[in-house]
C-alpha cells in the first residue's frame, strides 16, 4: 500500500524517467500517455538503429562483389538480410564479400530480435506491473 506523501505526489518528475525508466513495483501504474510515449520513443530509437544497419548493409553489399553490385540490388540484399529472409544476389562475391555477408547476417539477426524486444518492453512491463498491483490488493 502506498502512503500519501510529498514523494508520491510528483510520480514522474522528469522526461528521462518517463522515456527511459519504468516505474518501480511500489509505484502506481503509469498513465497511458506515458506508456504511449515510451513505445513511440523506443520505436523511434529502433528505427534509427535499423536505418544505420541498412546503410551499412547497402554499402557492404555494393562493395562485396566484382563487378560492384548496383545500389538498388545492394539495398535489396541488405533489406532481405536485415529482415531475416536471406540474400538475393549471391553470385560474384569476393572472399571479403562472403565474410562481410556472413557477419552482417549474424549481426542483423541479433539486432532485429533485440530491437523487437526493446519495442515490446514497455507493453510487457505494463502487463507484469498491472498483475503485480492486482496481486497486492
Amino acid at each position: 500500500m502506498i502512503k500519501n506523501s510529498s514523494a508520491t505526489v510528483n510520480r514522474f518528475p522528469s522526461l528521462a524517467k518517463t522515456m527511459f525508466m519504468y516505474e518501480n513495483k511500489t509505484e502506481p501504474l503509469a498513465p497511458r500517455t506515458v506508456f504511449y510515449k515510451r513505445i513511440a520513443g523506443n520505436a523511434f530509437r529502433v528505427s534509427g538503429l535499423l536505418a544505420i544497419m541498412l546503410l551499412i548493409g547497402t554499402f557492404g553489399y555494393h562493395c562485396a562483389t566484382r563487378p560492384f553490385t548496383g545500389w538498388l540490388d545492394a539495398f535489396h540484399n541488405a533489406s532481405m538480410i536485415l529482415s531475416g529472409m536471406g540474400p538475393i544476389v549471391t553470385s560474384g562475391f569476393t572472399n571479403g564479400g562472403k565474410i562481410f555477408s556472413s557477419l552482417y547476417a549474424l549481426f542483423s539477426g541479433i539486432i532485429f530480435v533485440g530491437a523487437m524486444g526493446y519495442i515490446f518492453a514497455p507493453g510487457l512491463h505494463r502487463i507484469f506491473h498491472k498483475l503485480h498491483l492486482e496481486a497486492d490488493q
